[in-house]
C-alpha cells in the first residue's frame, strides 16, 4: 500500500527535528491507493458519522469508527497496524515495542472545514484505556491542497517559566500524500491554531494513527489532551475554565461541544 522508502535517511531526519522530533514523507501512500482513501471520506455534514468538536478551542470532526470505513480504508489502518509496518516505525523513532491502539482512540478519519481550527496543545500521555504511553503520532493528509489556505500543522517549542507553549518553531504544510510522524513525549505543543481560509467545498483531510509501548517511569500520567488559549483568548476566564474542562473530562465526545 505504500512506496519505499530510507528508514535510515528517515530515522536521522526524525533525529534533527525541532523543536521537537518529527519527519516528514512526502507520497507515502502508492498513488492510485491515496485517491482513493481520499475519495472514501464521507459527507462532512453526516452527522450520524462524525464525533462532533465546535468550541473556541477546535472545529474539526473525526471518527475511529472500524464499521464506517469502507473496504480500502479499513485495509490501510489495519496495515498500519501490523507488526511489518509497526517495524519501520520502531527504527524511525529509535523506540522498541511499540503496539498499535486498534481501538484508534482519538485516531481514524479526522477532517476540518473552512473556518476550523485546532488550538496549540499536548497530546495525552498515558491511554486512558490501555493505560500505556503514547510515543509517536502518524498522520497522512489526503487532501489537494492550495498553500495559501493555510491549515500547516504548527509545531511549538515548550516555555520553561510558563509551562506553556511558547513559540512556533516548524510547520508542516498540508500536501497530498504527505505523511508527518512526531514524538509526543517531549514537551511536544502543537495544533492548528488559526482558522484556515479553504473554501466551502473543501476539507483538511487525514488518517491519524497513534503508537503506543508500555509506560516508562516518571513520564507524565496525563490521559487527557491539554490545550492551550490562542493569542485572542488569553485573557478570558470561560476559556480557562473550558481548558480545565477538556483536560479532565471523561466524556470527550459530549463534554466539550459548544455549537
Amino acid at each position: 500500500m505504500i512506496n519505499n522508502f530510507d528508514i535510515d535517511s528517515l530515522r536521522e531526519e526524525y533525529k534533527q527535528g525541532k523543536p521537537f522530533n518529527y519527519v516528514v514523507i512526502d507520497n507515502f501512500f502508492k498513488e492510485d491507493i491515496a485517491e482513493q482513501l481520499s475519495n472514501e471520506f464521507p459527507d462532512y455534514n453526516d452527522d450520524k458519522v462524525w464525533n462532533i468538536y465546535k468550541n473556541p478551542l477546535e472545529n474539526k470532526r473525526l471518527t475511529p469508527d472500524w464499521n464506517l470505513f469502507p473496504a480500502l480504508t479499513y485495509r490501510a489502518f489495519t496495515f498500519l497496524n501490523t507488526p511489518e509496518f509497526i517495524n519501520q516505525i520502531e527504527h524511525i523513532i529509535g523506540v522498541e515495542d511499540i503496539k498499535p491502539d486498534m481501538g484508534l482512540h482519538g485516531g481514524g478519519w479526522h477532517v476540518t472545514p473552512g473556518g476550523g481550527k485546532l488550538n496549540i496543545h499536548m497530546d495525552y500521555s498515558v491511554h486512558p484505556k490501555l493505560k500505556i504511553e503514547r510515543r509517536a503520532n502518524l498522520i497522512i493528509y489526503l487532501s489537494h491542497w492550495q498553500q495559501e489556505w493555510d491549515g500547516a500543522l504548527q509545531l511549538w517549542s515548550h516555555d520553561e517559566t510558563t509551562n506553556g507553549p511558547k513559540e512556533c518553531v516548524s510547520k508542516v504544510e498540508v500536501k497530498f500524500n504527505r505523511a508527518v510522524i512526531f514524538d509526543t513525549t517531549q514537551n511536544s505543543w502543537h495544533g492548528l491554531p488559526d482558522e484556515i481560509k479553504a473554501p466551502s467545498n473543501v476539507l483538511r483531510k487525514s488518517l491519524n494513527i497513534y503508537y503506543l509501548t508500555e509506560p516508562r517511569e516518571g513520564i507524565s500520567t496525563r490521559e487527557r489532551a491539554l490545550f492551550s488559549a490562542h493569542k485572542d483568548q488569553k485573557d478570558d476566564e470561560s476559556i480557562k475554565q473550558l481548558i480545565a474542562k477538556r483536560s479532565s473530562s471523561e466524556t470527550i465526545k459530549d463534554a466539550y461541544r459548544t455549537e
